[in-house]
């Protein structure tokens, strides 16, 4: 399964998780790695303007990973707290991904996008035996329309 991640041009090639376990998201802890990826470019996209400060147009890579299809869970909003996708996120939610990470069952867990939430994200847990399969397929630089700036 192809998956899309829009990043700083500096941190774009790791994809160790160490910027998630400095500093931690939605579904994840302090010290974990995990990567957020988003199942279009257009979810990526805007999974990351909405960590950027406003007026600011940093250097931005896209890349294109290639995750195994047969390692995947998936959750909708019904099996979701009612809460989770307010803003800052419940500290709930990084406990479920915790133990969701901790059992190691996936490599990969597809919950919905909190900003649109008939989109999806990907979050992959970079401690899992099968994260070596994870590819880097493409990688080029992504061209940030000023006009989202705003």
């Amino acid at each position: 399964m192809l998956v899309f991640r829009i990043t700083k041009t500096k941190y774009a090639s790791d994809i160790s998780g160490t910027g998630a376990a400095i500093y931690p998201g939605r579904w994840n802890k302090k010290s974990t790695p995990v990567l957020y990826t988003g199942i279009n470019t257009e979810i990526a996209l805007l999974e990351t303007i909405v960590h950027l400060p406003p007026m600011v147009s940093p250097s931005l890579d896209i890349l294109t990973l290639d995750i195994p299809e047969n390692s995947i869970m998936k959750w909708q909003v019904e099996d979701l707290p009612r809460n989770w996708s307010d803003y800052p996120a419940p500290t709930l939610l990084a406990e479920i991904g915790q133990e969701w990470i901790s059992e190691a069952k996936y490599l990969a867990l597809q919950v919905p996008s909190s900003i649109i939430s008939t989109s999806h994200i990907l979050i992959l847990n970079c401690l899992h035996p099968r994260y070596s399969e994870v590819k880097i397929i493409d990688q080029k630089k992504f061209l940030f329309d000023p006009r989202l700036k705003k």
